[in-house]
């Protein structure tokens, strides 16, 4: 039985193989740095297994070639699309090959019917291109905004609605496989089938006598009834009743073979339609048994989704439960079912619901009345109940203790039973906090228990309860994955599921693709039986702001620095790793770990909080950057950043002359002599400046007004960077305009000129310059609002957010601050003509827009100047996060890589967003110009108004 293992251990590498993959890639494609490893060496899984290298593939044949290298010097090879698998299959033990980076194509094909995607797109990315078709992919996980397209055909995803005929098994069109030999199968190719007999004889002979055999009465039989249900445990073996081809037959192979066979390096699917009416049905049981009797008759309504939460999960989602329970309902020993029908038509939902109403009016144990919905909003507050309820639970957890997620299936009329009996099992093992929910309508439900794994007691709990619960399961005919992949928790008992005979079949289906068993091993298919109980990682508190994270991966996709250096959890998982290092006395480790970070960890993030939006627990690592930040920073910038706040006039002043007169200056001759500057200060001190950069724009003024409607605060920044828009008076002028044209009144107060909302200080860890500066707004804003009593409006929508946390942070409440585009929308489009409109604007929402929930306004505004308004695919923040693209340009160019081509594609006839240096990124990467909505709002204004 093993210990647990720390993030901290790093295991030593295998030279040889590492030598030869650098002579075949490229020394840039392999990295063995410490920090690289570790930052993949974990998924959402409570194990842990730091590679031995890093190697990132950038087409079909550097991953042919490494897996050439790793055949031939025994070394093992795991693939890595995305890591939030819950089963330890993302791990490595030897190269952990990243396609994630270069593989995230998306083609849309036949009108939307089909679409091809790479395997480190993520299901929302592909979804959201499928969109405008009114068609998504048939897989509808929960962590769909983080689960990859590799992820979704090595597990054989599922989820919500999709069951055993919609899942990737099922909606395959075609795939281009790799497989350890280097032969690369395009199953689609009008030769697929000559060609993979020609040069995978063996691999051909295997797959057609498994077919025959396994075909057998008896035997299909069997196999008919295990993959009746959801059922990722092991290898598909129903791909050999469900096709005669020995191509077809490996390609549904690959799906669910969690990279043990070969490589997926594209895939074609059939989609689904997007149901154009849905109806929600909350349902709430004084019982889990009363919840899971009423089951059998909800499936015989054709509801197209039933979802099991059990009172655990309830209260362990605190505030999200609240806001969707009756007013005063305590759960105790309740459980609830969310239940949806989905219809093409009005008349279709309607016939839908009233058959739901009149199931739920037979049911009996409800313990309030039910709900039915079609409002999007109290929808979206009822799935706030289920989605991304793992790491909801998990963050309930205590302290220093790991989240364990299974994940069965039994045939529906056995859930029940199966339910009950776990909850014997919880109490008899000691896990009194343990949690039952998942998609009780395909007799598949997730439960979560917490395990400390703090010594050998611990683990031979977790051993015992694994032990009955896999007897539980298979007594009752039932898999003991069901789509979160065998992994290697459960590869110990495959050959308990299935027998002697389909046990072996497996093997033989392993062997014949990867004679070396290089790829994954552990995964699938295991000769340990106590595979399960080893590499386990510790976990123990570290620092406040993290320690609810339990490393799901859900917030990478949203990052900007994702595809150039770390993502929050892997910023995360760096620290736990230094911690660790510290507390077992490995300072060479921790030192090294804290020098790399430096550049990957604390200078790239773009501390845009956008991670926060994709965290079920809400984790904002731009709040962990700033400490870290904070702890570096030097007492002499600080200081000098503290003089700035007291004297931002004069700051600003030069700053402004100086970027005009830059403006004026040839390119080249700027950036060498700042890029001198930058080899001897740092690149992260020294700014560089680029040609789409304007002159300075104009000094704020105090602008008087009687009675006014609202309090005017124009961002600084408008004075940093002058307008890029043809009638050149910059953002505040064309908010001052609008509110000209509607009759209202804005005042701006004295002292402007001396006011910034605080940003560039919090977000570089300046304390003292922050205060100073927080200090000076908050006295500023409660005097010019008369304490609340008029609305505080601002300009650049990062400014607009800053100003608000200024405020918080000093605890003042009661002053309500709004982005300028909120304020035009409410208080001056109501009052505008018709304005003549372009035919196309692209849109650039920003993370503080997001963050403001203003995105709304913004679109509304672009619709006021463009009859359509396109947000770009790949759309994220542009990273440019105040002066972060001016001290590392990469950063900027990697996050806006995606959006930037969509962007180009469009052609469209105006850019827009609502922040200056969000504009100035977004130029820098389209070559488009973008400029403020208010200002292209406002330009049209005045030219209807010189017309009429």
């Amino acid at each position: 039985m093993s210990v647990t293992t720390s993030r901290a251990h790093l295991a030593p590498g295998n030279t040889a193989a590492i030598s030869a993959l650098r002579a075949a890639l490229g020394a840039d494609a392999v990295s063995t740095r410490e920090l690289d490893r570790i930052a993949l060496a974990v998924d959402a899984s409570h194990y842990l297994r730091a590679p031995d290298a890093i190697a990132r593939a950038r087409s079909v044949a550097d991953v042919a070639t490494a897996m050439a290298v790793a055949s031939q010097a025994g070394w093992p090879l795991t693939f890595r699309a995305g890591g939030s698998s819950l089963s330890g299959q993302a791990l490595s033990m030897g190269l952990t090959l990243d396609v994630r980076r270069h593989f995230r194509d998306i083609e849309v094909l036949d009108g939307g019917a089909r679409v091809r995607v790479q395997p480190g797109a993520t299901i929302r990315q592909v979804n959201g291109a499928l969109a405008r078709h009114r068609r998504k992919l048939g897989p509808d996980p929960a962590s769909e905004i983080a689960c990859t397209i590799g992820g979704m055909v090595a597990n054989n995803s599922s989820g919500m609605t999709c069951g055993t005929e919609k899942n990737a098994y099922r909606t395959i069109d075609s795939m281009t496989i790799v497989l350890p030999s280097g032969t690369v199968v395009d199953t689609a190719a009008p030769g697929a089938e000559a060609d993979l007999r020609r040069r995978e004889p063996a691999l051909v002979e295997v797959l057609e006598r498994l077919r025959d055999d396994l075909r057998r009465e008896e035997v299909a039989a069997d196999l008919r009834r295990r993959y009746a249900i959801k059922n990722t445990m092991g290898y598909g073996l129903n791909s050999f009743l469900d096709h005669d081809s020995p191509v077809r037959i490996l390609e549904h192979l690959m799906i669910g073979s969690e990279g043990t066979l070969g490589f997926v390096a594209e895939a074609v699917f059939h989609t689904v339609p997007v149901p154009a009416r849905t109806a929600t049905g909350l349902l709430l049981f004084d019982s889990l048994d009363a919840a899971t009797t009423a089951l059998p008759h909800l499936v015989r309504s054709g509801a197209d989704v039933v979802e099991l939460i059990d009172a655990a999960s309830i209260r362990a989602m605190g505030a999200d439960a609240s806001s969707v329970l009756p007013a005063g309902f305590v759960p105790d020993r309740h459980a609830s079912l969310l239940v949806e029908y989905q219809a093409d038509d009005d008349r279709g939902i309607a016939e839908r619901i009233a058959t739901g109403d009149a199931t739920f009016a037979d049911l009996g144990g409800l313990a309030s009345p039910p709900e039915m919905t079609q409002d999007t909003r109290r929808r979206d507050q009822m799935w706030l109940m289920r989605k991304g309820l793992y790491t909801k639970v998990a963050r309930s957890r205590p302290a220093g203790t790991a989240a364990l997620l299974e994940d069965v299936a039994v045939p529906m009329e056995s859930l029940g039973g199966v339910c009950s009996e776990l909850q014997v099992l919880f109490e008899a093992h000691g896990y009194a906090d343990a949690v039952i929910f998942g998609h009780a309508k395909d007799g598949n439900i997730h439960f979560l228990v917490t395990e400390d794994f703090a010594g050998p007691a611990s683990l031979k709990r977790y051993e015992d309860f694994t032990e009955d619960m896999v007897q539980l399961v298979l007594d009752r005919q039932g898999t003991l994955k069901a789509e979160h992949g065998t992994g290697r928790i459960m590869a110990p008992f495959v050959h308990r599921q299935y027998g002697d005979e389909l046990y072996q079949a497996m093997w033989d289906v392993k062997n014949a693709c990867d004679p070396a068993r290089i790829l994954n091993p552990g995964a699938v298919l295991t000769e340990d039986p106590q595979l399960h109980l080893r590499d386990i990682k510790a976990t123990a508190p570290v620092r406040e702001v993290l320690d609810d994270c339990v490393e799901c991966g859900y917030c990478e996709p949203v990052c900007p620095s994702q595809h150039l250096t770390t993502t929050p959890r892997q910023r995360i998982v760096i620290q736990r790793a230094i911690a660790e290092a510290e507390a077992v006395g490995d300072a060479d480790l921790a030192a090294k770990l804290f020098d790399q970070e430096t550049y990957d960890v604390v200078q790239t993030c773009a501390v845009d909080g956008m991670c926060s939006t994709a965290c079920p627990v809400q984790i904002n690592t731009g709040d962990l950057v700033r400490d870290l930040r904070r702890e570096r920073q030097s007492g002499i910038l600080d200081a000098g950043w503290n003089v700035a706040a007291k004297h931002w006039a004069g700051v600003l002043r030069v700053a402004s002359a100086g970027m005009t007169v830059v403006d004026h200056m040839p390119t080249p001759l700027v950036r060498g002599a700042l890029g001198a500057a930058r080899a001897v200060v740092g690149t992260d001190v020294v700014p560089n400046l680029t040609k789409e950069l304007p002159g300075g724009g104009p000094i704020r003024d105090a602008v008087a007004a009687h009675d006014p409607h609202a309090i005017f605060m124009p961002a600084c920044v408008g004075t940093m960077f002058g307008s890029d828009h043809a009638c050149g008076t910059g953002v505040g002028g064309a908010v001052r305009a609008l509110a000209e044209a509607a009759g209202l009144r804005l005042r701006t107060p004295d002292g402007i000129r001396e006011l910034c909302c605080g940003t560039p200080w919090k977000s570089k860890g300046l304390t003292k310059g922050y205060e100073t500066m927080t200090d000076k707004v908050a006295e500023w804003a409660v005097a010019a609002t008369d304490n609340g009593a008029l609305p505080l409006v601002c300009d650049n929508v990062s400014c607009s957010e800053g100003v608000e946390i200024a405020l918080r942070h000093r605890g003042i409440t009661g002053i309500t601050v709004l982005d300028a585009t909120q304020w035009v929308a409410e208080q001056v489009a109501p009052k505008l003509p018709p304005l003549p409109k372009a035919p196309v604007a692209v849109l650039h929402p920003t993370c503080s827009s997001t963050l403001m929930g203003v995105n709304d306004y913004l679109t509304f505004l672009a619709g006021l100047v463009a009859d359509e308004v396109i947000v770009p695919q790949g759309w994220r923040c542009c990273a440019f996060a105040g002066d972060r693209g001016l001290l590392h340009e990469e950063l900027t160019a990697t996050s806006t890589q995606d959006e930037a081509r969509h962007a180009r594609e469009a052609d469209a006839d105006l850019y827009l967003s609502l922040n200056r240096t969000c504009e100035l990124g977004m130029t820098r990467a389209t070559g488009k110009t973008y400029v403020h909505v208010l200002e292209e709002l406002a330009a049209r204004v005045a030219a209807a108004g010189s017309q009429g």
